[in-house]
């Protein structure tokens, strides 16, 4: 067999599930207009599927912000942290990411992946334990395999299963790293963290959650999951995106452990990766200041979410278990989704397809995420839209 023997495997794979002049895995936004609104194959469109969760992409203090320091500074840093990729706004956002926490210290990271995949990889190797949510982002799951320790995993939320894998683990405990998430990406339903913590306190195991989805959106303050159900202090290691909320890239993990200062000579994805550019950095420095200053965006979003999801619960849906920023769709099969999607796309709505292995227990998704950004106006147009479509979403005649 030759090296790209197996790539034809891929496309063979790929022409079955794709029907002919239907690619959602492959979409370009040709025009952007607003947090909300782009151009797709020359028609505009209501964007509803971008993890925009408070609109932060297009807010004037975070463009300038981002064009100042653009202007002073550059394009890019060309460099790793280790090397000459810190700038002095690096070092700031970390020291107002550790603030913003209430924690010792932070440490940024040029993507989100990156930051699960060094993180963690880092913290846990042979002769530790990950004990993870089986619905996890690929991005743990990859680090685990990366990390060399033990992995396993717990059936999605389920904490008496939970409780019987750490139960089994006895003295190995004390290097075990729980890891979950505060929002799941799929369904929008969160972790049950309260009794997770419960459970990690009881057997004496360290925990990560993984607030990728939840910063900006949980919280009074909008720290997340954590501090919405009040846990935040039994939690050793927070990991977060720029790219949800904060609406730029990179990513960071705070903790109270001083230990992790550490990460910086040894996570390879710190070390080897150059750093976020300096634009970049300013913009999400000024977000980090909206969440802090503008309660009112979470506000929004929450009116938003409930909007939507109660429209489409109205209509009979079947939806991820609770309202999040995350609405997603069941619908019965592949074809029905592809289908639905496509016609959802030529109304002039942008959402999400996922498909398995990405969703989980076997479903197909229609994903929408929301943001503060939208109008009550388009998000009627959406749940119109969805009405008038349902026939092709499900399996009534």
């Amino acid at each position: 067999m030759g090296l790209l023997d197996k790539l034809e495997t891929i496309a063979t794979t790929r022409e079955t599930l794709l029907p002919k002049g239907i690619n959602p895995f492959n979409v370009v936004i040709e025009e952007i207009h607003s947090a909300t609104e782009g151009t797709i194959d020359g028609h505009r469109v209501v964007l509803a599927g971008t993890n925009n969760y408070l609109g932060l992409t297009f807010h004037p203090s975070c463009i300038e912000a981002a064009r100042e320091t653009l202007l002073k500074e550059g394009t890019g840093t060309t460099g790793s942290r280790m090397a000459n990729g810190t700038f002095s706004g690096h070092s700031a956002l970390e020291k107002e990411l550790a603030l913003f926490y209430g924690c010792s210290s932070a440490i940024v990271f040029s993507t989100g992946f990156v930051t699960n995949l060094g993180a963690i990889s880092s913290l846990a190797g042979p002769g530790d334990v990950i004990v993870m949510d089986a619905d996890s982002h690929a991005s743990i799951y990859d680090a685990c395999r990366m990390s060399g320790a033990e992995m396993i995993r717990f059936r999605h939320n389920n904490m008496v299963d939970l409780e019987k894998k750490l139960s089994r683990l006895g003295p190995k405990c004390k290097n075990t790293l729980i890891i979950v998430e505060g929002i799941y990406s799929m369904l929008g339903d969160c972790a049950p963290l309260a009794e997770i913590t419960a459970l990690k306190k009881k057997y004496g195991a360290w925990l990560m959650v993984d607030e990728a989805h939840s910063m900006g959106v949980l919280g009074e303050h909008g720290r997340g999951l954590a501090e919405a159900v009040g846990v935040e202090q039994d939690i050793d290691f927070t990991v977060g995106t720029f790219s949800k909320s904060l609406g730029a890239v990179g990513g960071y993990c705070v903790s109270n452990h001083p230990e992790l200062d550490l990460l910086r000579y040894v996570c390879r994805s710190y070390v080897f990766t150059a750093s976020p550019s300096p634009a970049t950095i300013s913009s999400v420095r000024e977000a980090l200041r909206v969440i802090n200053s503008q309660p009112q965006l979470r506000t929004k979003l929450w009116e938003n979410v409930e909007q939507l999801y109660r429209g489409l619960e109205h209509s009979g849906f079947e939806l991820g278990p609770d309202p999040s920023p995350i609405v997603a769709i069941r619908v019965p099969s592949k074809e029905k989704a592809l289908l639905a999607w496509k016609a959802i796309l030529e109304k002039g709505i942008y959402v999400n397809l996922v498909f398995p292995p990405a969703a989980p227990a076997g479903l197909f998704l229609l994903r929408c995420s929301i943001s503060a950004a939208h109008t009550s106006e388009q998000i009627e147009y959406i749940l119109k839209t969805f009405a008038d479509l349902k026939p092709m979403m499900t399996d009534a005649v």
